[in-house]
C-alpha cells in the first residue's frame, strides 16, 4: 500500500507535469530602427581656429627694421599707425564671422531638438484571440521568424505585409480582439511606450521558445507534451505592436470586419515609417496548448466577436 508521503510526491510530479504540458510557449519577431532613426536626423557642427597675431616690436623702416632708437620714435609711430588700424579691422571681421556661425549653429541645433519632439509617432497593438483550429497559422508565423529580415525598415514592412496576410487568411477562427493606439510626440517618448507594451505581452510568456530579434535568432528544444482536446479546449493569441512615423489609427475590435479593417490598415503602413514592430503569438508549439482560463487571465482586454 502506498505511503501518504509517496501518494504526496506522485500528486506533486502529475501537477508539475501537467504545469509543463499546458506552458505558455511564446514565439517573437522583432525588429526596432529607434537609434538609426535619430541619427539619420542632420546634423551641424562648426569649428572656428582664430588665427593668432601680435606686434610685440616694432620696426623702423629707415634702419631695415632693426628696433627702433628713441630718437625716431616720432616717426616710426607715424608709419605704424595704418598697419595697426588695418589689423584692428581684420580682427574685428574674424570676431564677427565666429560670433555669426556659433549663433547659427546654436540655432539649428535648436530647431533640430524642437523639430525631433515635435514630430508625432503612432504606437499601435492589435490582438486577436484565435480558435485553436488555426494549427496552420502558427506555421505560418514559425516561417516568417525562420526566414524575416528583422534589421531593415524594409524587412519590418515585409514581416507585417506577410503577418497580415496570414491573419487575414485566417479571419473565420477569429473570436475576439483588442486595438490600441497612442500618439506620442518625438522618438524618445515612441520608444519608451512601445518598450513598455512590448515589455506587458513577453511577461505572459512562460518561455520565448522561437525568437527574430533585430537578425539574432534563438530556437528553444524544450518539449510539450501533447494535451487532448477532452482536457481542455484550445485557442491562440497573436499580438501585433507597430511604431510608424504619423498618426495612425485603428478601428475598435467589435466585429471580424473590423479584425480585418485593422489589419489592412497595418498592412498599408509604408515602410520607410516603420520604425518598430513586433510580433507575438502564444503558444508556439504545435503541440502546447492555452486553455480558456489561461486566456481569460492574461488577456483580459480581448473583446468577443
Amino acid at each position: 500500500m502506498m505511503s501518504m508521503t509517496g501518494m504526496v510526491l506522485l500528486s506533486l510530479l502529475m501537477v508539475y507535469h501537467h504545469h509543463l504540458a499546458l506552458a505558455a510557449s511564446g514565439g517573437r519577431i522583432s525588429g526596432t530602427s529607434f537609434r538609426s532613426s535619430r541619427t539619420a536626423k542632420s546634423s551641424y557642427s562648426t569649428s572656428c581656429n582664430i588665427p593668432r597675431s601680435s606686434y610685440s616690436r616694432r620696426y623702423n623702416t629707415k634702419t631695415g627694421g632693426s628696433p627702433e632708437s628713441s630718437s625716431s620714435k616720432s616717426y616710426s609711430t607715424h608709419m605704424s599707425s595704418p598697419p595697426r588700424q588695418v589689423f584692428a579691422v581684420e580682427f574685428s571681421l574674424r570676431d564677427c564671422c565666429i560670433i555669426i556661425v556659433t549663433v547659427f549653429a546654436i540655432y539649428l541645433r535648436l530647431r533640430r531638438y524642437a523639430d525631433e519632439n515635435r514630430v508625432e509617432i503612432s504606437v499601435l497593438k492589435l490582438q486577436v484571440g484565435l480558435s485553436g483550429i488555426a494549427r496552420s497559422l502558427q506555421k505560418d508565423l514559425n516561417q516568417i521568424a525562420e526566414t524575416a529580415d528583422t534589421s531593415t525598415p524594409k524587412g519590418f514592412g515585409h514581416i507585417l505585409q506577410e503577418t497580415t496576410l496570414s491573419m487575414l487568411q485566417h479571419l473565420d477562427y477569429c473570436i475576439s480582439g483588442y486595438s490600441l493606439v497612442e500618439v506620442k510626440r518625438g522618438v524618445d517618448e515612441c520608444e519608451k511606450r512601445f518598450n513598455k507594451v512590448s515589455k506587458e505581452e513577453r511577461d505572459k510568456f512562460d518561455e520565448e521558445t522561437l525568437v527574430n530579434s533585430n537578425n539574432i535568432r534563438k530556437q528553444s528544444v524544450t518539449s510539450h507534451e501533447e494535451v487532448s482536446d477532452a482536457v481542455c479546449n484550445k485557442y491562440i493569441v497573436v499580438t501585433i505592436i507597430v511604431a510608424a512615423s504619423g498618426a495612425h489609427e485603428l478601428p475598435p475590435i467589435r466585429t471580424r470586419e473590423l479584425v480585418k479593417i485593422a489589419l489592412q490598415k497595418l498592412a498599408s503602413i509604408p515602410s520607410n515609417n516603420i520604425l518598430a514592430v513586433e510580433v507575438l503569438w502564444t503558444p508556439q508549439k504545435e503541440n502546447d496548448t492555452l486553455t480558456e482560463q489561461n486566456m481569460l487571465q492574461d488577456y483580459p482586454l480581448l473583446h468577443p466577436l
